[in-house]
């Protein structure tokens, strides 16, 4: 007995570990590999939709566990250190060496993220005011946040092929025709996409979204079949107002609009938005208040509780759009063809009560972010089936832009300030056949 106590020190001594019987390491080694096999299988099914997914970290891992593994074998003196471990220490050690997932797991540091509370209230506002593209009125430069210039530069090829020379804009826009009487709402879509393609969140995101650097998205919150699936039909009839249309920047002007003319910025625009509306059976309000007459800072938090007042005020209100007007490079032109007719691009944009750095905006929340998804996905189907290339694709940023008071609300660009009054006067109408075959029961 004492001449194998002292074989077992020497052994211990020279490798550094306590000896296994045989039979012991076969069942070890099988119960590590079944282990290894159903973690991988679950991390490949569950996870391959990221590019950083749980499967290929820990493949990555376990390529460098099995080149170690290998170089412990050819040099065990350059691994060797003393060590006291008991038979089932050395046990649980060998089990997590055959089975790297583990080690991975547990030596994963934990990412600390900033929380949103640490910014002020203030600033956030502030941030979500200047969060959409604008143009200096002081300097004539286009002001943008996050990734919006990368959009503008991805959008500038295909606007500008489909965007015949343009004669010199006259001093002011003359008004469009009584009711669209020109305009012939399509019937028919000229395109159609499948449910399928739909559901693939990668071609989802490709063709119908720009994700803004500013905030994050996953295919959970952008499910196809869920946000198809979710009514956007209005419930009640035309007895009492349906639909509200305002502007958060009021001052958004074009590229002809006559100084000091209402009537021919993005308010003029809306006006016309609430008669084609009206034609089509609906009961609108147009809300002209302006909230961005001397500064955009706070131009949100200043409309904000005049337009929760006025849906206090009229609970038939289902739908809310908010339209205002992109700001572009001045090479850039947003021009479609629509019936012939020349026309301005719309753009839907969404927030998402998140940014990048800092996570969801607890104190900011929007309990509606699923259903704008839904109205603007449906919107943006609608509108490139019946009128192909007529929008831009959906733009997602970080906070909410006041989009919180009412599941069916739209924030809409039209065009931008390169664009005139007439081409945006041209794009409601497309808009607002759009808007009703999207909303009507």
């Amino acid at each position: 007995m004492h001449h194998l106590r002292r074989k077992a020190l020497r052994a211990r001594a020279k490798y550094g570990a306590a000896r296994m019987p045989r039979r012991m390491k076969m069942k070890v080694s099988a119960a590590a590999f079944l282990a290894l096999v159903v973690l991988a299988a679950g991390a490949l099914f569950g996870d391959t939709a990221r590019e950083d997914s749980l499967f290929e970290r820990v493949a990555g891992h376990a390529k460098s566990e099995a080149y170690l593994g290998m170089l412990r074998a050819a040099s065990p003196s350059i691994f060797y250190e003393k060590q006291e471990k008991s038979r089932l220490e050395y046990l649980l050690s060998f089990m997590f060496r055959a089975v790297p997932v583990y080690g991975y797991v547990t030596d994963a540091k934990d990412y600390a993220t900033q929380q949103e509370s640490e910014i002020s209230y203030e600033t956030i506002i502030a941030r979500e005011a200047s969060d959409e593209n604008y143009v200096d009125e002081a300097t004539g430069e286009v002001v943008t946040s996050g990734g919006g210039a990368a959009q503008l530069a991805a959008e500038e090829a295909p606007s500008e092929q489909e965007t015949p020379e343009q004669e010199e804009p006259a001093k002011a826009a003359a008004p469009p025709a009584e009711g669209g009487a020109s305009f012939v709402p399509n019937q028919t879509p000229a395109v159609t996409y499948a449910k399928e393609k739909l559901n693939d969140f990668d071609y989802l995101i490709q063709n119908f979204y720009v994700v803004d650097r500013t905030t994050t998205i996953n295919s959970s919150q952008l499910n196809a079949a869920d946000l198809l699936g979710r009514s956007m039909k209005l419930t009640h009839g035309a007895d009492a107002p349906q639909i509200l249309v305002y502007h958060t920047h009021s001052q958004e002007r074009f590229a002809d609009s006559a100084p000091g003319d209402a009537a021919t910025s993005i308010v003029g625009v809306g006006e016309y938005l609430t008669k084609l509306l009206g034609d089509y059976g609906f009961h609108v309000l147009h809300h002209t208040g302006e909230y961005d007459v001397n500064t955009r800072d706070d131009a949100y938090a200043k409309a904000g509780p005049v337009i929760e007042q006025i849906l206090k005020e009229n609970p038939s209100i289902e739908v809310v759009i908010d339209l205002h007007r992109d700001g572009v490079a001045e090479g850039t032109r947003l021009v479609t063809d629509v019936q012939g007719k020349q026309t301005a691009s719309i753009m839907f944009f969404n927030g998402l009560s998140r940014t990048t750095a800092n996570g969801d905006i607890s104190y900011l929340p929007n309990p509606y972010i699923q259903d704008n998804l839904a109205f603007s996905l449906q919107m943006q189907i609608a509108a490139q089936e019946y009128y192909p290339g007529f929008s831009r694709t959906i733009y997602l940023k970080g906070y909410r832009y006041n989009m919180h008071y009412c599941p069916k609300s739209l924030l809409v660009e039209v065009g931008a300030q390169t664009n005139t009054v007439q081409e945006a006067m041209n794009a409601m109408e497309p808009l607002a056949d759009v808007i009703a075959k999207v909303i009507s029961p």
